[in-house]
């Protein structure tokens, strides 16, 4: 079977793809040419991450693609209905990047009780003239022990997010539409333990944490997570972190309680309009931000290749029975 990695795949992958017989390509094709390479080539498989987008017109325009696979968790960037709806297996690795992603959320929130991300944007320029204004304007931070996190949406990552929050003295409440879980797993140097956590209402979590970090998705029409009526719930000075999907919250809301302090600071990795976020919210003083590199670590893209690898493996075994 012939397998085409638009964006890439780890070097383990690749080689354990190989020596199950399957022909793997890993260059990047643009996207305005993809379909032609994947007729011409024949490919069977297209795996991508999230530059490579899979729309319905290209599934229309590759009859002969049997499975679509994204390397992470969403997959907003693939017609996943119509896909299945042609007869594609469409496949993901929903776990493999879980833990990349709850530690640059625990980066975002460490920069933002700090203040760190302004200081640093100053210290190469300022850091030789202004050295003391800076220390007494940046003196005034807070601590992550002891301070409440709310964590929207109770997956995977959400709990890893637990776990560490947990780790650094937080305290941790959350609301989920389907978990009902009243503890985590964790473990510490080496011993496994449970710790409990509070499942509360939408509008006690709004109103009670210290800081709220978004773990869940929007898509089409509907309601997005935050919008103004959550953000006037929320408890004035908090901060906000989102590593998600940039269109669980309105970034209009978002920068108005930015601008008004309702919203202390914000840590954002996903935007609405990637690749080009909207100008005005990259250019306020108090967001920490980052390019979409949630899940972008190497142990991460290791573990995604290689659950990617045991997926197609999978199904081509299954393929092959169904047709004996």
């Amino acid at each position: 079977m012939r397998i085409h990695a638009n964006d890439g795949i780890s070097d383990e992958a690749k080689s354990l793809l190989q020596e199950q017989d399957f022909k793997i390509t890993t260059h990047h094709v643009p996207q305005d040419k993809l379909v032609d390479y994947i007729n011409a080539e024949g490919v069977d498989a297209l795996l991508v991450r999230s530059a490579t987008k899979v729309p319905k017109e290209l599934i229309d325009a590759c009859p002969g693609l049997k499975l679509i696979g994204r390397g992470g968790v969403g997959m907003d960037n693939i017609d996943v209905v119509h896909a299945e709806e042609k007869g594609l297996r469409v496949i993901n690795t929903p776990a493999s990047s879980s833990i990349s992603v709850a530690e640059l959320v625990m980066g975002h929130l460490f920069n933002l009780m700090r203040d760190m991300y302004k200081a640093n944007r100053r210290m190469p320029s300022e850091g030789g003239t202004a050295f003391k204004e800076m220390k007494k304007e940046y003196g005034s931070g807070t601590e992550l022990r002891g301070k409440t996190l709310g964590i929207l949406g109770f997956g995977r990552i959400g709990r890893w997010v637990a776990c560490y929050a947990l780790g650094a003295g937080m305290k941790v409440i959350y609301t989920d539409n389907n978990a009902t879980v009243d503890y985590v797993e964790m473990e510490f140097n080496g011993s496994p333990c449970r710790v409990g956590v509070k499942m509360v209402g939408m509008d006690e979590l709004l109103s009670k944490s210290d800081a709220i970090t978004v773990h869940v998705g929007s898509k089409g029409n509907s309601k997005i997570a935050l919008g103004a009526e959550e953000f006037a719930k929320m408890k004035p000075g908090m901060v906000l972190v989102n590593t998600a999907r940039g269109n669980s919250i309105d970034e209009q809301a978002l920068i108005a309680a930015l601008k008004d302090g309702r919203v202390k600071a914000a840590g954002l990795d996903v935007f609405m309009d990637e690749p080009t976020p909207h100008a005005e919210l990259l250019s306020l003083p108090n967001v920490c931000l980052s390019p979409h590199i949630g899940a972008a670590t190497v142990e991460a893209q290791a573990r995604v290749g290689n659950e990617l690898a045991e997926l197609l493996i999978a199904w081509r075994d299954e393929v092959t029975v169904g047709r004996g």
